[in-house]
């Protein structure tokens, strides 16, 4: 695989794209859908993700098969089907219902930096992910994860913190995300060896 750049996002084959923005060594698995979203630098996500309406903060991990803001029905109208708001592809003299379509494209989720969103994962529309927030396998979130908590299921409960809170906080005041890209490369051997308390010792 080449490797990854600062200019240009890393798209693999089959990808459909559309009203979207990539940060610096950005990288799409094969098949995924993207609509108006951002992916903030260094975020990924691997093959066949359905992504729509959302905003992915850096590092952002997201695995395969994820869908992150599923569109809405009309819930409240006569009938769910498309026939509402994708009327021209059913009649020559119907336009589409953009109004519909705004309100849609207007729900973001918000995934927040270092995360990881687990295989299978669904993220409902208008849900953030806090950062260094870690989504298990399968699970349907359907309300706000807190920064550095570990949630599963359906629908996504607390499984347990990933880091105790005042750490949480300090990572999160540190931002090693913001860091460019020659100071992360300098740091590397200590985000390898370091656990979170010793690698904030050291940084913070």
């Amino acid at each position: 695989m080449a490797r990854l750049q600062a200019d240009q996002p890393f798209i693999h084959p089959d990808c459909q794209i559309t009203g979207s923005a990539f940060g610096a060594y950005v990288e799409i698995g094969a098949g995924s859908r993207i609509a108006n979203s951002r992916f903030g630098d260094y975020s990924y996500c691997d093959r066949t993700c359905d992504i729509a309406n959302a905003e992915v903060g850096k590092f952002a991990n997201i695995a395969s098969f994820t869908r992150i803001g599923a569109t809405d029905h009309p819930m409240e109208k006569a009938s769910l089907h498309h026939f509402l708001y994708r009327s021209a592809d059913y009649w020559d003299d119907a336009e589409a219902d953009a109004d519909w379509f705004a309100h849609r494209a207007s729900r973001m989720a918000h995934i927040g930096h270092d995360t990881w969103i687990g295989h299978g994962a669904m993220i409902k529309p208008e849900v953030t992910i806090g950062h260094g927030a870690v989504v298990a396998s399968g699970s349907v979130v359907t309300k706000d994860v807190a920064p550095y908590t570990i949630v599963g299921g359906n629908t996504a409960r607390l499984i347990r913190r990933r880091y105790p809170e005042p750490v949480a906080e300090a990572m999160m005041d540190l931002a090693w995300w913001d860091w460019d890209n020659t100071t992360l490369r300098a740091a590397l051997p200590d985000f390898r060896a370091l656990r979170a308390e010793e690698f904030l010792e050291k940084y913070a």
